[in-house]
């Protein structure tokens, strides 16, 4: 099975031994980064440094003035830890070591821009907005999603491209200091305290989802609505909120194939669970089978029920994305068996999170499964 390690930029620049490892472990591509949130890494191996602090959301090269001049929304540049053209330097050497690179891109996830700017944030059902998740029902966050989308994949040196985050964000957030744990939520729950009710969405709801209000959904959270309520009211908001989301992956994806050279491969992070949000958007297998030309599924928890959706719809690309940082939960010691599990699912490719984030050990485990394969 064709394997591709995520990477950032800042694994690559000023290390050169860098893409040769990478290679070693026996993958074919790279994703690497080329808009991403904020985030503190590690780099195990760098000469330089150990830890990268990207301190908001930015594009890792210098966006295009022409582009974003005059406009509200527009992209942040990066700082120290990614100066100039960091992604295409790390994508030169990557390739010049024989490794294909896709970019990869954050849309939907940008805490400065909803601390900047809150209007454009999901606002849930209590009134609290989420400054982390852009609610793209908005028109000028979905503008603003698109052209970024279009500028920040189809970059120099990158023949394909996978979208991350081209859906609804919501409650689930990897937070500085996160403290909203202590009160237990199940996945209804989650979903329901995502469900943005800002003014458009509140109108969209209204209109499309029989009068869905913030009211109803606040009773249904602590527990004044039966079960069945609760699972109506589910299926109402997700009248409004698929056809949002159904509305801006059509529009991303047509962009970024109108700019791109012919054999560019558009791939979007994807869960087959329509009403779940975040770095993995819920879709729609069948229509997103129609839109883009594969999709990266997250299976960290397993393979099962997650695949199987996409190969029934006639997905083209299903790539199994596995978590290989045993600090982070992974299991890179069962990656063999969590490959050959996903291949007799529909998985087509491998996804590997995150070379520049594994232990040593990690990616030597790495490099035995996948010669394995």
């Amino acid at each position: 099975m064709r394997a591709s390690a995520f990477l950032y930029p800042w694994d690559v620049v000023g290390d050169p031994a860098a893409p040769a490892r990478v290679r070693g472990l026996g993958v074919q591509q790279v994703t690497l980064a080329s808009a991403y949130h904020s985030t503190r890494a590690v780099t195990p191996r760098h000469p330089g440094h150990r830890i990268v602090t990207a301190q908001h959301a930015a594009v890792l090269y210098p966006p295009s003035a022409g582009r974003w001049e005059g406009r509200d929304l527009r992209p942040y540049e990066s700082g120290a830890w990614a100066p100039g053209d960091a992604f295409g330097e790390a994508a030169r050497a990557l390739a010049d070591a024989g490794l294909d690179v896709h970019s990869w891109v954050v849309l939907a996830h940008n805490s400065r821009l909803g601390g900047e700017r809150p209007a454009t944030s999901v606002v849930n059902a209590y009134g609290d907005r989420y400054p982390w998740a852009p609610c793209i029902a908005r028109p000028e966050v979905a503008e603003y999603l698109t052209d970024l989308a279009v500028e920040a994949a189809v970059r120099p040196g990158a023949s394909g491209t996978e979208l991350e985050s081209c859906g609804w964000y919501g409650l689930a957030h990897l937070h500085a200091h996160d403290k909203i744990a202590g009160i237990g939520s199940g996945e209804t729950a989650q979903y329901l305290m995502s469900v943005c009710f800002c003014d458009v969405c509140r109108e969209g709801h209204a209109d499309l989802g029989g009068g869905v209000t913030p009211a109803q959904v606040r009773d249904a959270l602590e527990g004044g609505a039966a079960a069945e309520a609760v699972a109506d009211l589910r299926e109402r908001t997700m009248v409004w909120r698929a056809r949002v989301a159904r509305a801006l992956q059509e529009r991303v994806v047509g962009a970024v194939r109108a700019a791109a050279p012919g054999g560019f491969r558009i791939l979007l992070h994807a869960d087959p669970h329509p009403h779940r949000t975040g770095a993995n958007a819920g879709v729609d297998a069948a229509h997103i089978a129609k839109v883009a030309d594969g999709v990266v599924v997250p299976c960290a928890g397993g393979p099962e029920g997650m695949l199987e959706p996409f190969a029934r719809a006639g997905a083209g690309v299903i790539a199994a994305n596995f978590t290989v940082v045993s600090g982070m939960g992974g299991s890179p010691g069962t990656l063999a068996a969590d490959a050959a599990r996903a291949r007799a699912l529909g998985a087509t490719e491998l996804r590997l999170y995150h070379a520049g984030l594994a232990s040593d050990a990690d990616l030597e485990t790495v490099t035995g499964a996948l010669r394995s394969l």
